[in-house]
């Protein structure tokens, strides 16, 4: 096994452990967006903070999320090797189950400080997380409704990052059906 695909298969046994919001959250997104943005300027057409790590007093796994926009996923494709030289790790076999997005994690002292989503800029996976992230950071309540269920989920299924993240898709449908 690759060391790309060690370091994935660690992440995905990893207990989910939540903490509470921290103000270095947002210094941390723009550090590596100027990176990013520094580093790819010409296929990198935005880079946005989402995940929970974007909403204020939102408790979250301390791993900052980064929705990169590309103008098509051949672009993203390209940039796969690029990525990794770069600092971040994946693997293989899991991107290949994503048709609409890439995805990438880096690592610092051994520990996950950031999570690369590259996707089509405007189209629909683009559109959905910057939707919910803007739901829940204008709505006070549907993002304290969102902290418990976090809350709730990562104390039952803290060894189950997949039933994790299961368990809140019905939530996170809601969100992005409210007209």
């Amino acid at each position: 096994m690759a060391p790309t695909e060690q370091t994935s298969q660690g992440a995905i046994r990893e207990p989910i452990r939540l903490v509470p919001y921290q103000a270095e959250w947002p210094i941390a997104f723009a550090a590596e967006q100027r990176r990013l943005l520094a580093l790819f300027p010409q296929d990198l057409r935005a880079l946005e903070h989402i995940g929970s790590t974007a909403i204020p007093g939102m408790p979250a796994k301390p791993i900052v999320d980064l929705l990169a926009g590309v103008d098509s996923m051949a672009v993203a494709d390209e940039l796969f090797e690029q990525v990794l030289v770069h600092g971040y790790t994946t693997s293989r076999a899991f991107n290949a189950m994503l048709p609409d997005r890439r995805w990438f994690m880096r690592s610092v002292n051994g520990h996950r400080t950031h999570h690369l989503h590259i996707v089509v800029l405007g189209g629909p996976t683009w559109h959905k997380h910057l939707l919910f992230r803007d739901r829940l950071r204008s709505n006070a309540a549907l993002a304290q409704s969102y902290a418990r269920l976090k809350s709730e989920l990562a104390a039952r299924f803290e060894h189950d990052r997949e039933a994790y993240t299961d368990a809140k898709s019905e939530f996170v449908a809601s969100v992005l059906s409210v007209a």
